[in-house]
């Protein structure tokens, strides 16, 4: 029994550990700054459009890409990263709505996810959805579209 305590205490310590960059990521929800900050940072922006609280794929995507170290480090040093939500069951404010149905509209998002990426000058390099293979395929699609830029 001791043995068994010890091992799930380790266990939990190392999920804690290994999930704790991809934690610390700040998704922004104003296109407009994250552009700003991507241009100053020489970063890509990543839009995240995302029915949070309902869709199956957007969570598939978060716990086996966007929750990972690997993602983490890529995105501290590559991403600004923005969500844009399209909630059922959470309240989002009036402006946050309408911005966010502007931005589907503008890039012609039909499902979720779907991954826009812009290089740091605003154009659209890249579109990505969830594929199954976790982080490194995902950030290999990540590369070739920094190569566009």
């Amino acid at each position: 029994m001791k043995t068994l305590k010890t091992l799930l205490t380790c266990l939990l310590a190392g999920w804690t550990i290994s999930h704790a960059a991809a934690a610390q990521l700040e998704w922004m929800t104003d296109l407009p700054k994250a552009q700003q900050k991507a241009t100053t940072d020489k970063k890509m922006v990543l839009l995240d459009f995302t029915g949070s609280d309902w869709c199956g794929w957007c969570h598939k995507l978060k716990a086996e890409v966007f929750s990972t170290d690997d993602f983490a480090n890529y995105a501290k040093t590559n991403l600004v990263l923005v969500e844009v939500d399209f909630p059922r069951n959470k309240q989002l404010s009036a402006a946050q709505t309408k911005a966010n149905m502007a931005l589907q509209a503008k890039y012609g998002v039909q499902g979720y996810p779907t991954i826009i990426v812009l290089n740091s000058q605003g154009t659209k390099v890249a579109q990505l959805g969830y594929q199954p293979g976790g982080p490194k395929p995902f950030l290999a699609q990540l590369d070739r579209a920094k190569s566009q830029k």
